[in-house]
């Protein structure tokens, strides 16, 4: 997969240290077992990300742990240090007694300082992972990212397998091709747009940083929060009943909302339960958005279906 993203033989070697050290800690303190999760990085300057999730005991004290030298189970205690040496962006979330996930990014050229997308005023990330046994996703995701504006569209194809994934994926297609503004105008197209599919649920959100709004229309139960930086939800997305490609309310409004700089919104399908509080995982708020996604799809996937968490967060 390094190899298929355009890394070269350097940092081919880089992966495969991150990878060893993470599997490393997984035979050493993961007794539950863990999952790693590795995605092609198709923006640009493109590379690999890798995510390695456990429930194991996790650590009392992450930072520290960082340190060489450091180690709870007799070995030399360089191996989270080492993941972070060789990574171009890294990052850490572990709870005592909740286990941890580890995140790296490699990127084609290195870009290690100011990482992709420097200019926007937003940060993306996302989780997507097929139900067992599948190849495909049958969810799906895309930004527009146009630096004071973010439009964002996250996507469920009934069911799961290739007719699920061609749903949705043929409604992220419509969506980098329009030229609406407007949430529920970019619903309708998608609707009219995926009439051959099997169908999907959707949502579309737009994030307007210099007017402090965020316009938002659903069809389908996807779900959303808003939250602040007090790690309590403000507000939660409300969608309509219906079908893109098959049915949905002769008319659909978007819903304005206030948006703030320091607000987080988490998008997800219904791969995940819907009874989670994000006030259960302290600061996790201040973290990688795709640490965030990482840490509620451990934690809340329901394991039988397809499942997507997308996090986008406003720069300070």
């Amino acid at each position: 997969m390094a190899i298929n993203c355009g890394l070269s033989k350097t940092q081919v070697g880089k992966v495969n240290i991150v990878v060893s050290e993470m599997a490393s800690n997984l035979v050493k303190y993961a007794s539950k077992g863990g999952e790693f999760l590795v995605r092609c990085l198709d923006s640009e300057p493109g590379g690999l990300e890798i995510i390695c999730l456990d429930k194991g005991p996790g650590m009392y004290d992450p930072q520290r742990m960082l340190l060489d030298g450091v180690s709870t189970a007799g070995t030399a205690g360089e191996g989270l240090g080492a993941i972070q040496r060789q990574s171009d962006v890294f990052d850490l979330y572990s709870q005592a007694g909740s286990g941890t996930v580890i995140l790296s990014r490699l990127y084609k050229d290195g870009r290690r300082a100011a990482g992709p997308n420097a200019t926007s005023c937003f940060e993306i990330g996302a989780v997507a992972v097929p139900m067992a046994n599948q190849e495909l996703c049958g969810d799906g995701w895309a930004v527009l990212d146009e630096k004071h504006n973010c439009y964002v569209i996250v996507l469920d194809g009934l069911g799961h397998g290739p007719k699920a994934y061609e749903a949705s994926q043929q409604a992220v297609q419509i969506f980098g091709r329009s030229l609406q503004h407007d949430p529920a105008a970019i619903l309708r197209q998608v609707h009219e747009g995926i009439r051959h599919t099997r169908g999907a649920v959707g949502l579309v959100a737009c994030i307007d940083a210099a007017k402090q709004h965020i316009n938002l229309c659903g069809v389908g139960n996807i779900a959303g929060k808003i939250f602040t930086t007090s790690e309590a939800a403000a507000k939660s997305v409300m969608s309509y009943n219906g079908t893109l490609g098959h049915n949905i309310p002769a008319r659909l409004h978007t819903q304005a909302l206030e948006w703030h700089n320091a607000r987080l919104l988490v998008l997800h399908s219904d791969g995940l339960k819907s009874r989670w509080d994000m006030s259960a995982y302290p600061n996790l708020h201040r973290h990688d958005p795709t640490t965030i996604a990482a840490v509620l799809y451990r934690d809340h996937s329901r394991q039988t279906d397809d499942a997507l968490v997308v996090v986008v967060r406003s720069k300070t």
